[in-house]
C-alpha cells in the first residue's frame, strides 16, 4: 500500500473504532458486566496492537519526540482495535445469548435523570439503580416515564444468560 492509503486506513479504523465505541454504549446497558473487564480488554488489545503499528507510524507521520510516536500510536491502537474487538466481544454475549429466560424483581436503590440526546436535552432520561448479585447497576429507560420517576418502586427483569456468561437484560418493566 502507498503511504496515502495507509494514513486512508488507520482514519478509518480510527473512526471505525469510535462508531464501535458508541455502538457498545447501548449493549453496555442491557448488559450485566463489571466496567473493569471492558476497560481491561480496551487498554490490553490496544497496547498489545500497538507494537504492529508502531513502524507503520513512525514511517507514516512525522513526530519531534518518541514520546509523542507512542502516545499517538498507543491512542489509536486503542480507539481502533481496542474498541473494536470490545465490540466484538459484547456484541458476542448479547447476541448469541440463550433462548432460555428468567424473570427476577429487584427494587429500586436509587433515582437518578439523565439529559435527553442532541437537540432534545430537555426530555430528560430516567436512570435507576438496583443491586444485581451485591453490584449496584443502573439501568436507563425512556424519556416518557420521567414524569413518574418516584411513583416506581421495583422493576422486573427478563434475563439470560450470556454467550461469555453475562447476563443479558432482554426485558425490563417499570412497577
Amino acid at each position: 500500500m502507498t503511504k496515502t492509503q495507509n494514513k486512508l486506513f488507520y482514519k478509518i479504523i480510527f473512526f471505525t473504532g469510535l462508531v464501535a465505541m458508541i455502538w457498545e454504549i447501548h449493549i453496555y446497558r442491557q448488559t450485566i458486566i463489571d466496567l473493569r473487564i471492558l476497560l481491561e480488554i480496551v487498554l490490553l488489545v490496544g497496547f498489545l496492537t500497538m507494537f504492529f503499528s508502531l513502524n507503520d507510524f513512525q514511517k507514516l507521520f512525522k513526530y519531534s519526540r518518541k514520546s509523542s510516536l507512542y502516545f499517538w500510536t498507543f491512542f489509536q491502537s486503542t480507539v481502533s482495535w481496542g474498541f473494536l474487538t470490545c465490540s466484538v466481544f459484547m456484541f458476542t454475549n448479547y447476541y448469541m445469548a440463550s433462548k432460555e429466560s428468567n424473570k427476577q424483581m429487584f427494587d429500586i436503590v436509587e433515582r437518578s435523570s439523565m439529559s435527553g440526546r442532541k437537540y432534545h436535552r430537555e426530555e430528560r432520561k430516567p436512570t435507576f439503580s438496583i443491586m444485581y448479585n451485591g453490584k449496584l447497576k443502573k439501568l436507563v429507560f425512556d424519556h416518557k416515564f420521567y414524569e413518574k420517576i418516584n411513583t416506581y418502586q421495583s422493576i422486573e427483569l427478563e434475563i439470560r444468560k450470556g454467550y461469555f456468561g453475562f447476563d443479558v437484560l432482554k426485558n425490563k418493566i417499570l412497577n
